[in-house]
């Protein structure tokens, strides 16, 4: 993974999720350093290729990045917001140990329609006994 190319709060990390047989670029994942102890996680995937688990490796790799005080940001809590009418996604944050800590009714109008979201959240305790079972990407 290497060092992290933020250099401060405020700024993203946007990355493209390449599927490596084939190269193909299926969706991204985005790590927003919010700032000096905080940060969020988002992803994107092409409906054709939702369910093979790209973007649960992608934010555990992303996930370990916040996470690390030497090669990251050092954060101590990370948060993921997902509309409530896509329970695969927050499956996804369950998956990575994340918790569902509110729900935010019609809080947004989107695709012509008011929206509710649920928002989750790790801390950095929570994730190190986890990130061992997401190997680090080559190269890290």
């Amino acid at each position: 993974m290497g060092r992290s190319t933020a250099t401060g709060p405020g700024q993203e990390i946007t990355l493209a999720i390449e599927v490596t047989e084939t190269g193909l670029v299926v969706g991204d994942v985005m790590l927003a350093w919010t700032d000096e102890t905080n940060a969020e996680i988002g992803y994107v995937i092409h409906p054709d290729h939702q369910g093979h688990g790209y973007a649960t490796e992608a934010s555990a790799a992303l996930l370990t990045l916040a996470f690390d005080a030497d090669q990251g940001l050092g954060v101590h809590r990370v948060t993921a917001r997902v509309d409530q009418r896509n329970p695969a996604s927050a499956a996804v944050l369950r998956k990575l140990g994340m918790r569902l800590e509110a729900t935010l009714t019609e809080n947004e109008w989107f695709k012509g329609r008011w929206s509710s979201e649920w928002d989750f959240a790790i801390l950095d305790r929570e994730w190190r006994p986890r990130a061992c079972r997401y190997p680090r990407p080559e190269g890290s």
